[in-house]
């Protein structure tokens, strides 16, 4: 496993795609086995593909683009604008809220973290807002698409860690409002001491809230559609990925009326090229993946945890630090397909709960996309508003801080995240 491991960095290093320097590790570790047929290897890509629960992917992929170009988006933001944009740090408080309302729609941290540095970037650089601060804002805040159903993420690591993807969907919704307030004070907090407020302080009014909701209903319907489809088992979560391409076409031909072949044709071009990027990834993992088991990795390291450290909470802890070490350097995608299938049977092992464990990983593996030196929402964010990558790290340091301290609240206090999966599905 060493030798597979230092291919990967070594290639990583080197510039090489992700999903290539993963296959070719992969592929080093049948090399140099002896008796370890090379056939193996191809049968593994392929078989990697074979999954029904896969499908929640490319649809959800597609739902996303499409319901961006159905006007959604636009509604959103204005609910977000009059519900928070009276606050101080008004554009930023937005920001935060319009990533929570996204997430139910996009599913991608690093898509919703673009469309806001291209949306209020430049407004709020215009308002004064400090360059580091607005994009630390929009960047970090996009975390919240990581735990909000339908998250991509969480699919995948339902798929790779067999646990279910509805309960996942339901565990993220609450720990997904906390991350929302715990950004929104840290907003208050530093907007108010820069004095980072807005000309029209005055609080809306409860008709225009209404009319703003009335007006986004059917993008704010979707996420409680989702779950309650996959509780009340009209679809199963592979299933409700097709219904919601065809809820999203519907609601942007007949409701918006915004939506247009030429737009449905551009979103089908957009989502074929994620769909590639991911499912190259998870292809290639596929080799690493027979490695790890067949290596026993996960027994050893089990072994290794369990032998040094006796409370299981300290257990996780070690854990999710490795995970937000290790995504400083490795893709979200890349870490939930390699790691998952390591630390799920020791988490079990030790009696957590793998839906707690779920959320937890996700949102500490896709914080990595925020942060220095290989966040891809972070290099998004700052390329589009032109804001350097040494403020940028400068100015998310708390709300960083605030995010990983949310995160140790979750852990020592499960029943924040199982207790609405618990409520529908029993324990």
């Amino acid at each position: 496993m060493a030798l597979i491991s230092i291919v990967f960095v070594v290639l990583m290093i080197v510039g090489m795609p992700v999903a290539f320097a993963t296959g070719i590790a992969g592929f080093v570790f049948f090399l140099t086995t002896q008796g370890m047929p090379l056939s193996i290897g191809v049968q593994k890509i392929a078989s990697m593909s074979q999954s029904f629960p896969l499908l929640a992917v490319p649809f959800f992929v597609l739902a996303g683009h499409l319901m961006n170009e159905s006007g959604i988006t636009g509604r959103l933001l204005k609910v977000a604008l009059i519900s928070v944009g009276w606050m101080s740090g008004g554009l930023a408080q937005v920001a935060i809220v319009l990533s929570t309302l996204m997430g139910g729609v996009s599913g991608s941290a690093v898509a919703d973290a673009a469309m806001e540095a291209r949306i209020l970037g430049p407004t709020m650089i215009a308002k004064g807002y400090g360059k580091g601060f607005a994009a630390a804002a929009i960047a970090v805040g996009s975390l919240i698409t990581a735990t909000i159903p339908p998250s991509i993420g969480l699919i995948l690591y339902g798929f790779v860690g067999d646990v279910s993807i509805g309960r996942l969907f339901l565990a993220g919704v609450i720990p997904g409002v906390l991350m929302m307030l715990v950004l929104m004070l840290t907003t208050y907090l530093i907007a108010k001491k820069r004095g980072y407020v807005v000309a029209d302080s005055k609080k809306p009014t409860f008709k225009a809230l209404l009319a703003a909701c009335w007006d986004a209903k059917w993008a704010l319907l979707f996420p409680v559609a989702l779950v309650l489809a996959i509780r009340g088992g009209l679809f199963t979560p592979s299933e409700v990925g097709s219904a919601a391409v065809v809820y999203a076409l519907v609601i942007g031909f007949l409701a918006h009326r915004e939506l247009t072949f030429e737009k449905v044709w551009r979103c089908f071009g957009q989502a074929t090229s994620d769909v590639g990027l991911i499912m190259l990834i998870i292809l290639m993992s596929g080799m690493v993946g027979y490695a790890t088991i067949y290596l026993q990795v996960p027994q050893q390291l089990a072994g290794w945890m369990l032998a040094g450290i006796t409370d299981p909470n300290m257990i996780v802890l070690v854990i999710l630090l490795f995970l937000l070490v290790a995504g400083l350097a490795l893709d979200s995608t890349v870490m939930v397909l390699l790691l998952t299938p390591i630390f799920v049977p020791i988490i079990t092992q030790i009696g957590m709960d793998p839906v707690h464990f779920g959320i937890l990983m996700m949102s500490i593996v896709t914080l990595g996309g925020m942060t220095w030196p290989s966040g891809s929402a972070m290099f998004a964010v700052c390329s589009l508003m032109n804001v350097s990558i040494e403020e940028y790290s400068l100015e998310s340091i708390p709300f960083i801080a605030a995010v990983v301290a949310l995160i140790a609240v979750l852990l020592f206090f499960p029943g924040l995240v199982l207790w609405l999966p618990h409520l529908a599905f029993g324990n």
